[in-house]
């Protein structure tokens, strides 16, 4: 391990610029802090803009089939905005927004998906077309400072995966069967258009409004069937703890004399298959108007020998609170997103490392979402499913069919959903492949040229985020790795059917043996080593082929 922080230690040294000579390194200062400031830039103009491009809508008649919740949302944002009387439909930050799905006015769906798609591309203040080529030559500028090829190399000096091309290929590996899931998906779109009287092909504004109705017709799942299965606290006690148990061995003990930071959060002390204390886990289930969305796992405590610490780690969702007196029902979604999460809690919880800084879960970006992809496999075991998913009134266990329409749906749509992260993960890494003096100045000529070499359907299934407004890889340190998304899936389905087709099988013997080659080893080894050390062999891709229903098999088997 002394070995091994010195030198992960060193190599972060030089491609800091240590050994360059003082010229360059004042060279390198001035590219750091221009990016620094490029970026800053990029960001807040992407803000703005996305405040800006808000879909501003005359009559409530535009709006039908959003809730009343929704219409009084748009209304009271327009009103906020000195807009009386109309609506306002604000931007997420991707390029499809939630609503899209729901609105019946196909020109109200057009204009919010080009308001949404051109929101830093009009021209205005907000532009960022001309920041993000400043930020691709300087980056192009500064690899070939410190003796790379390519941003993209630079970046990648200390990931699982050390080299662009063969992130690009193993991306490229799936399109053929991406490409033909997505033409099949348009297809049945196109037929349920059809059928509906529509004299038009679905476009990029159409697909989520259609997708949803043919999976409403192909699967009928209801979310106020499938939520009264998934109580919150029997998931999490029942379910996540119970699944850590059965794998590893350890327990969760509620605490109620630890100080928390909010009255919902829950403590527990998690002890060892051996008795001995392992750590805390802190539990913070709920959404709060000043939480960041979205899920995530931390540290509080980094665990370390040399300190002589043991890890205090928390997770932190944004389920919404069921009123006083109700049950806490959660969806199939949040189920997936605990067991998700509690993947980098066992990552931390484990973690025996000497030394913080290559301690649990600081490890790269293309292996820290490992442990958590794979340990969403435990939700769907049936041992383990059986004794949480169970009627919150009745006891009853969810019915097998019930959990068939849920694995068939989980299937649905896929060409899609794998599509638009691809498209834009191999639009990355098409942006960081040019050498100094080589950066394009029109970036749209450019995507259009990237994405349409990509041989996947991007007319109908566009990537995720476009170029001007891709604030991960311009402002949020994904630069050449939002590949990272599909990699880890990869590998996470891959380490699972290892471990189903092993000997040990989906047991304790198993799960010790994933702990003592994966969980427990933090950054101290190379990754590649790693994962062959635990599997006998680099990783395979059909696995995650199969999970995602792009295997050839129908969504049904």
């Amino acid at each position: 391990e002394d070995a091994r922080l010195l030198e992960v230690t060193y190599e972060r040294f030089v491609n800091a610029g240590a050994q360059l000579s003082d010229a360059d390194k004042e060279k390198l200062k001035s590219i750091n802090e221009q990016l620094s400031t490029l970026g800053t830039e990029f960001s807040q103009k992407l803000t703005e803009a996305s405040k800006q491009a808000a879909l501003v809508v005359n009559a409530k008649a535009e709006l039908a089939g959003l809730s009343n919740a929704e219409i009084e949302a748009a209304s009271k944002e327009a009103q906020e905005r000195g807009l009386k009387g109309k609506y306002v439909l604000s931007l997420i930050n991707t390029t499809q927004q939630p609503v899209l799905a729901k609105l019946t006015n196909r020109e109200t769906r057009r204009k919010l998906y080009e308001a949404s798609v051109t929101r830093t591309s009009r021209g205005d203040a907000n532009d960022t077309r001309a920041t993000i080529v400043r930020i691709a030559e300087l980056r192009a500028e500064k690899a070939a400072l410190l003796g790379y090829p390519d941003y993209a190399s630079y970046a990648m000096f200390d990931r699982m995966v050390k080299k662009p091309e063969e992130a690009i290929g193993f991306m490229e590996g799936m399109v053929p069967a991406l490409a033909a899931k997505q033409t099949e998906e348009a297809s049945e779109l196109n037929a349920a258009i059809k059928a509906g009287g529509g004299k038009f092909t679905v476009q990029p504004w159409d697909w989520d409004f259609y997708a949803e109705k043919v999976r409403k017709a192909k699967y009928d799942l209801d979310d106020s069937a499938v939520k009264p299965y998934f109580e919150m606290t029997r998931v999490l006690e029942d379910g996540v703890f119970h699944a850590a148990n059965q794998i590893y061995g350890i327990r969760f003990v509620k605490r109620t004399d630890l100080p928390v930071y909010q009255a919902d959060v829950t403590t527990s002390t998690v002890f060892d298959k051996d008795g001995s204390e392992l750590g805390l886990f802190y539990f913070d289930p709920f959404a709060q108007p000043n939480k960041e969305g979205g899920a995530g796992m931390g540290n509080f405590v980094e665990q370390s020998t040399l300190m002589g610490t043991k890890p205090v780690v928390y997770n932190v969702l944004n389920i919404a609170k069921a009123p006083a007196g109700e049950p806490q029902l959660v969806s199939w979604d949040d189920v997936i997103t605990m067991f998700h999460e509690m993947g980098h809690g066992l990552h931390g919880l484990f973690a025996a490392q000497k030394y913080p800084s290559i301690s649990g879960t600081s490890t790269a970006r293309d292996f820290v979402e490992f442990p958590s992809q794979f340990n969403e496999h435990f939700a769907t075991q049936p041992e383990i499913l059986s004794n949480y998913a169970r009627h919150y009134q009745t006891g009853e266990p969810i019915p097998a069919e019930l959990m068939a329409k849920i694995d068939r749906a989980r299937k649905f749509n896929q060409g899609y959903a794998l599509g638009e992260v691809m498209a834009a993960a191999l639009l990355d890494m098409k942006w960081h492949a040019f050498k100094p003096g080589e950066v394009p100045q029109d970036g749209d000529t450019f995507e259009k040229s990237a994405l349409g070499s990509l041989g996947l359907r991007v007319d109908v299934v566009p990537p995720r985020y476009h170029s001007p407004y891709f604030r991960h890889i311009w402002d949020h340190g994904y630069a050449a790795g939002y590949y990272s998304y599909i990699w880890t899936e990869m590998i996470a389905h891959d380490a699972f059917d290892h471990m189903k087709n092993s000997p040990q099988g989906v047991s304790r013997a198993g799960g010790d043996l994933f702990r003592q080659k994966i969980l427990s080893r933090g950054n101290t080894l190379d990754y590649a080593a790693m994962y062959e050390a635990y599997a006998g062999r680099q990783p395979h891709v059909e696995a995650m082929l199969e999970a995602r229903g792009l295997s050839g098999e129908g969504e049904g088997q």
